[in-house]
């Protein structure tokens, strides 16, 4: 079955946006299949929300890392540990801008823009 023309950007952000997570789950050490899957299930809803708000396609990168972000709190804590700070006051990264292009982890702390997402494993 052929795409339509129109599904390749959004098929394309997505993988992306996929890719660049597990990346920097990788980078972070908490790949493992359940974790992945919470990737997946991200993909899926934000594949839903582009095709209600195509002109969001380029927010997929940002919105699949909060996604995963959320998930991550709600079942095993903070993800990921900003590493410029280290120390025992432990605060996880967050994602700017929240709804826009290009979208870095960022400590919240000390406003540093610490990796782009999909970035993180540059640091190590």
């Amino acid at each position: 079955m052929e795409q339509q023309p129109e599904a390749q950007p959004l098929e394309q952000a997505l993988h992306t946006a996929r890719a660049r997570i597990l990346a920097d789950l990788h980078a972070s050490d908490v790949d493992q299949a359940d974790v992945v899957s919470l990737v997946e299930d991200a993909v899926v809803h934000r594949r839903w929300w582009v095709e209600q708000w195509p002109d969001g396609v380029s927010f997929v990168d940002g919105l699949v890392a909060q996604d995963v972000q959320d998930a991550l709190l709600e079942r095993y804590g903070r993800w990921p540990l900003c590493p410029a700070c280290g120390g025992a006051d432990l605060h996880a990264l967050e994602v700017e801008p929240e709804l826009g292009e290009n979208p870095h982890w960022v400590c919240g702390k000390t406003s540093t823009a610490v990796a782009r997402v999909g970035g993180l494993g540059r640091l190590t």
